[in-house]
């Protein structure tokens, strides 16, 4: 089987659950330090990948933001933000988004086949646009295996739901990344973290808790999902991005707490 990136998903939830609220303005789940943590991990990426309805609904840039880390980038002979990576469809996505316009990286667009022309006339002028199989929805396996042949080796999933409940129950999610902000949506009209779907971690079979971390009012939770994941958990240099030291850190192996209770 061909090789894929290392895979990490990223989230902001709130208490019960939810993406964003079911109304306008967009909730703001997190807070400026935890914004600074996921700048640093993008930073530490090849690849950013969003689905189409990120892009419709949000019109993100997703760049570094940060002035050091960009020129980091640059020192190490990348462009200053990673490659940004969509899934759609469709191919209907429009041209002037955000996704497209900001950012000198490369800009990817997988789709199925039956609408690649389509897609290719409407978004070739600003992406590059690629045949991800030839069903009605785009085949995750040939995406990733595709990003890999590309030089693509670590690889930042940062939603919508659908696009992180594709990865989860296709096996392709290395590690989690969750932050938990102190609200409550209370309104099932919302966007959830994830849709239904057959997961690996049921039952008896739990994904591994490799840190929780405060920051500030939010709860970072990681999770590692795979081997690799375990692997890379106490190795800076296998780790998704570098963790500014000012935050408090634990490993929850290490707390006698939970040491006492298994």
């Amino acid at each position: 089987m061909a090789e894929v990136p290392y895979t990490l998903l990223s989230c902001g939830v709130s208490i019960d659950g939810y993406l964003d609220s079911a109304t306008q303005p967009r909730l703001t789940l997190s807070n400026q330090a935890d914004f600074d943590r996921v700048d640093e991990v993008r930073a530490g990426v090849d690849a950013i990948l969003v689905g189409a309805a990120t892009i419709r609904n949000d019109n993100c840039r997703l760049l570094v933001r940060s002035p050091a880390r960009r020129a980091a980038r640059v020192a190490r002979g990348l462009a200053s933000s990673p490659v940004k990576v969509t899934l759609t469809r469709r191919g209907d996505l429009d041209p002037a988004a955000n996704f497209f316009s900001c950012g000198d990286g490369a800009k990817f667009v997988y789709c199925p086949g039956g609408v690649i022309d389509q897609a290719r006339a409407r978004l070739g002028s600003v992406a590059t646009v690629i045949d991800a199989g030839g069903g009605p929805d785009v085949d995750l396996r040939i995406v990733c295996e595709d990003l890999f042949a590309r030089g693509i080796r670590r690889l930042m999933v940062e939603g919508g739901g659908t696009i992180h409940t594709q990865f989860l129950t296709a096996g392709l999610a290395d590690e989690l990344h969750l932050v938990v902000a102190p609200i409550f949506v209370g309104d099932s009209r919302a966007r959830r973290f994830v849709n239904d779907g057959d997961f690996r971690w049921s039952g008896q079979d739990r994904a591994e808790l490799i840190e929780v971390r405060q920051i500030e009012d939010v709860v970072l939770l990681r999770y590692g999902l795979s081997a690799r994941a375990t692997d890379h958990a106490d190795s800076p240099q296998g780790r998704v991005g570098v963790v500014p030291d000012v935050f408090s850190r634990r490993r929850v192996n290490d707390d006698p707490m939970v040491a006492r209770e298994r």
